[in-house]
């Protein structure tokens, strides 16, 4: 099998993979409000109405900005209850109303929390008269895929990051730090250039953007459940329901975002008509990633999944015990096999060695 043909199947079987998440975790919410209704028995009428109400307030006040939003509580409530009564719903109803509620209120919240990757990067927008020779090549390149020239954002920062911005072609920003500029030949940024555009090309961002659907709602009901201490019997299901969704979630999309990754190269070497210059792009941006220091790593992690490489330390600091530093900590062994485990499932970027030995089949191909 082609690696074309097997990247387009590892895919097509994560995309599948997601969608039974999502239906899954879906009926679990739903599972755990009915079968708390039938405990209920009683009174669950009112709480279901109650509590849909209050959610989707949340909405109305998270989504608007506006506390005077809180006024339309009573409103919302009379509605929902005057529609429930004259329909007589039967609990599997209600469970169908509370748990629609609890998953609008929670994306609601999760999504107004995030803040632009723009401002997570600390990038600004320029003109192409301040950054000419960036901007040329982005239109070269865009013209090769047939996409919008992206609006061109620098980062004053050292770390090497470059990532394509925005759900719509029509409205991406190229993010670059002048780490990355800095470090990089003119056919090495054309080549990260092209792989960040073969993203966009490739609707990567609304692809990833739905995949992460079920992870984000699971981990906002898990955050907003954690703290739960007045009812248990409420928090607690969910809280296993999210949580084994938020698990199962990141390990597949991480899987995704791998396959897109390998996808967003072969794109990249195709166009340029240079896979070595991406290799070698890339071995430079993993040299400067590994010299920069754990500090600047963290303070650009929240982006690291969307940068050409990881941002992050995937590895464990091993500090030595003892009064002369030659006692080992305590299951070592343990925490290193762990640490590969977890790379394993939830690593976003291929490895760069692996990405580099792909490259490098398709530079024999092209002679």
């Amino acid at each position: 099998m082609s690696s074309r043909r097997l990247l387009r199947l590892q895919m097509i079987v994560s995309i599948g993979l997601l969608v039974g998440l999502t239906l899954g975790f879906l009926l679990g919410v739903w599972l755990v409000s009915y079968g708390l209704l039938e405990l209920l028995e009683t009174g669950a009428l009112e709480v279901v109405t109650v509590g849909s109400a209050a959610l989707l307030t949340v909405v109305a006040v998270a989504g608007s900005g506006r506390l005077e939003a809180l006024l339309a509580f009573p409103v919302v409530w009379l509605a929902i209850y005057a529609l429930a009564v004259f329909t007589a719903p039967s609990s599997q109803v209600l469970a169908t109303i509370g748990s629609t509620s609890l998953l609008a209120a929670i994306a609601t919240l999760e999504y107004r929390q995030v803040g632009t990757i723009e401002r997570a990067a600390d990038a600004v927008p320029v003109e192409p008269d301040n950054a000419p020779s960036i901007h040329r090549t982005a239109t070269r390149v865009a013209a090769l895929y047939d996409v919008p020239v992206p609006t061109i954002a620098i980062s004053e920062r050292d770390t090497p990051e470059a990532m394509a911005v925005g759900l719509r072609p029509r409205n991406v920003h190229l993010v670059l730090s002048l780490g990355t500029v800095r470090a990089l030949s003119d056919a090495e940024l054309e080549a990260v250039i092209a792989h960040e555009l073969a993203h966009v090309a490739n609707r990567d961002a609304m692809v990833m953007t739905a995949a992460s659907v079920p992870v984000v709602l699971a981990k906002g009901i898990r955050t907003h459940l954690d703290d739960d201490t007045s009812g248990t019997v409420v928090a607690v299901p969910l809280v296993f329901v999210a949580s084994a969704t938020a698990l199962l979630g990141r390990v597949v999309t991480a899987g995704l975002s791998r396959v897109r990754e390998r996808a967003a190269d072969r794109a990249a070497a195709e166009a340029t008509g240079s896979p070595a210059a991406l290799a070698s792009a890339l071995l430079t941006l993993d040299e400067r990633i590994d010299e920069t220091p754990s500090r600047d790593l963290r303070a650009v992690s929240s982006v690291s999944s969307l940068s050409i490489l990881p941002l992050e330390d995937d590895t464990v600091e091993k500090l030595m015990l003892g009064p002369d530093g030659d006692v080992e900590p305590s299951y070592w062994w343990l925490r290193k096999r762990l640490q590969r485990l977890s790379n394993w499932f939830f690593r976003t970027h291929p490895p760069t060695t692996s990405r580099l030995e792909s490259l490098q089949a398709l530079e024999n191909e092209h002679r």
